[in-house]
């Protein structure tokens, strides 16, 4: 799934900071990143688990120490991981969700997206719907807003509010 992720991040981000510096991208990009690496597992990994961004976030958090306008991009990198959590259900696995903590192993867990199977069909429709919405409000068919987008993470000023 790409556009469920990509288009309820964004949402979520923008209700929540509604913050024109904030990095829209990365928090699309963490959105992206439970999936895209624990296919690497072959199911459910850990960063279908708090535990997972719990340690990005730590790791931004540390390695931004003195480097405060990185920080504020990097952040949104570990906030689109856990809306991931939020938008993928991973909650519904509590043996997956909690772990460690709650012991045992990931790798007989299938990641969410398998397990809800034809229900992704209307989930990335809803996605792209609202990325088609976010492309009009914040005037991305604008070649220098779109540009400041894609190279800053950053929507118009003059457009959020």
């Amino acid at each position: 799934m790409f556009f469920w992720f990509a288009g309820t991040s964004f949402l979520a981000a923008w209700l929540v900071f509604r913050d024109p510096a904030f990095d829209y991208r990365l928090v699309m990009v963490g959105a992206l990143l439970p999936d895209a690496l624990d296919v690497l597992f072959g199911g459910a990994g850990p960063l279908h688990s708090v535990a997972g961004s719990v340690v990005l976030l730590a790791v931004v958090m540390v390695i931004t120490i003195g480097h405060r306008s990185l920080r504020r991009h990097l952040i949104a990198l570990p906030i689109g991981t856990f809306l991931h959590l939020v938008f993928d259900g991973a909650f519904a696995t509590s043996q997956v969700f909690w772990w460690p903590l709650a012991g045992g192993g990931l790798a007989e867990h299938r990641l969410p997206v398998v397990g809800r199977g034809w229900w992704n069909v209307p989930l990335e429709l809803v996605g792209l719907a609202i990325l088609v919405w976010a492309w009009r409000r914040f005037g991305l068919a604008d070649p220098a807003r779109r540009r400041r987008f894609w190279w800053e993470g950053r929507l118009d000023r003059s457009l959020v509010g």
